[in-house]
């Protein structure tokens, strides 16, 4: 029976360590990003800040906020998986310093303390394992605690230039919309009506790759409207249907591949996030409001 318990609460601890190592290296190495336990984090908050009420502070405090639950999610599944492997062992798989006095603590207390300690990379060395698997499992969970550590840090130095540029491109389409270049497109010179045309284009494929690999910035929300891409994306088609009016077949194909940018942008919202299953214009419209945001308007 003891070994049935033993088997049973090394293979929970297992499945947990498993568990929060798989959905780390997916958000922050996979390419197509954000792992099921820190997507069902930053979906429950997002929801939750829609849920109470029209506050948009509370909304743009999701971001920051699913960063560091779900960093804390992961860490304390690393925590209780090794102290679930621990604790069959404890006491008698031990050695304790002379201050310790292992019964005036339960078992499960000194392995979540154990647990605590070697993630922590603290290494008070006040318990200290007797059997040589278990000397083994100590620097390994040390080694954990490190990449953990690590990967929180990488994670911040990966979103934040993300959404850099997605504010990037919605200031873009925010300045081409408010200086009239929907309407004075189709006459421009064809040179200059490429080049505009190209440098959306750009930056609304940039920002299909940074949502691919960082799906967790879509719950960043800006507070500046000027900076929301959310605000800004439902400018781009109309900014595409100009061009295809231009009598320059240069003008038309630069507009075309602009329209297929946009239609893949959307299509990816959509399927990841919005599930309207509509057009590219109502789902930008979708995107806005989800963000709490007014699409914006031209001169």
């Amino acid at each position: 029976m003891a070994d049935i318990m033993i088997w049973i609460s090394s293979m929970v601890g297992a499945a947990l360590i498993v568990g929060a190592l798989r959905d780390i290296f997916v958000t922050l190495w996979h390419p197509r990003g954000l792992g099921t336990i820190c997507r069902g984090v930053f979906v429950v908050l997002w929801r939750g800040a829609h849920y109470l009420g029209r506050r948009r502070r509370l909304l743009g405090s999701v971001g920051p906020v699913g960063l560091v639950v779900t960093v804390g999610v992961w860490a304390t599944m690393i925590v209780l998986g090794w102290a679930l492997i621990y604790l069959p062992h404890m006491p008698d798989g031990f050695y304790f310093a002379s201050a310790l006095r292992p019964s005036a603590a339960s078992d499960p207390v000194m392995a979540l303390y154990l647990s605590l300690v070697t993630v922590g990379t603290l290494g008070f060395g006040d318990i200290t394992p007797a059997y040589p698997a278990l000397r083994l499992l100590i620097p390994l969970q040390a080694l954990m605690g490190f990449v953990l550590f690590t990967a929180a840090i990488s994670w911040v130095l990966q979103i934040y230039p993300a959404l850099s540029r997605r504010r990037a491109t919605a200031r873009r389409l925010v300045l081409l919309a408010a200086t009239g270049t929907e309407q004075i497109l189709p006459a421009a010179e064809a040179s200059i009506a490429v080049q505009w045309l190209d440098s959306v284009t750009e930056a609304l494929t940039t920002s299909e790759l940074d949502l691919m690999q960082y799906g967790e910035t879509y719950f960043f929300r800006e507070s500046d409207a000027d900076l929301s891409l959310a605000a800004a994306l439902s400018y781009a088609p109309r900014l595409a249907a100009a061009g295809a009016g231009s009598s320059a077949i240069e003008v038309r194909r630069a507009a075309a591949i602009l329209d297929e940018q946009t239609r893949r942008l959307a299509r990816r919202l959509d399927t990841a996030f919005l599930h309207t299953g509509g057009t590219v214009d109502e789902i930008c419209e979708r995107f806005a409001a989800d963000h709490r945001h007014q699409p914006v308007s031209t001169t």
